[in-house]
């Protein structure tokens, strides 16, 4: 495993983070801004840490490229995709937010129960753990290059 970098730029960790968010620029300011991510979610509005979550794309999207299309594998299955995008869909309708979750590079087809599975639960504990899964995709990526 590599080592976790120490401060990085706005642009490295809006690669790590999905996207460039209020919560990346904040992040930037940190001398160890993976260590701290977690903590700065917590502090953060809850707007802000839904932008940060908003910034990923949905788990199944088609066309993915970069490296989400690589964490999600190559499972195309078309009622596969489908099926992710309607659970997707129902997802962000019931919480206001994009379902995350560290694929770890685990087939698409093994995400559907993951995401039917975390419908049942209360807005609170999946925004706690959609943060969770964000700071893990990003510590991820920071560590496999």
């Amino acid at each position: 495993m590599h080592d976790l970098p120490g401060q990085l730029s706005v642009e490295e960790l809006a690669e790590l983070f999905g996207g460039r968010t209020r919560f990346v620029e904040l992040l930037a300011e940190r001398a160890d801004p993976l260590g701290e991510a977690r903590g700065l979610l917590r502090e953060l509005p809850e707007a802000e840490q839904v932008e940060a979550l908003n910034a990923h794309p949905p788990i199944g999207a088609r066309g993915l490229t970069g490296r989400s299309g690589a964490e999600q594998g190559s499972d195309d299955d078309a009622a596969v995709l489908e099926r992710l995008a309607e659970l997707n869909e129902r997802y962000e309708a019931m919480f206001g937010f994009r379902f995350l979750v560290f694929v770890n590079r685990r087939p698409r087809r093994e995400i559907v129960p993951v995401l039917e599975a975390r419908l049942a639960r209360p807005r609170s504990e999946e925004l706690e753990t959609g943060l969770d899964e964000l700071v893990a995709i990003a510590r991820d990526r920071a560590a496999t290059g």
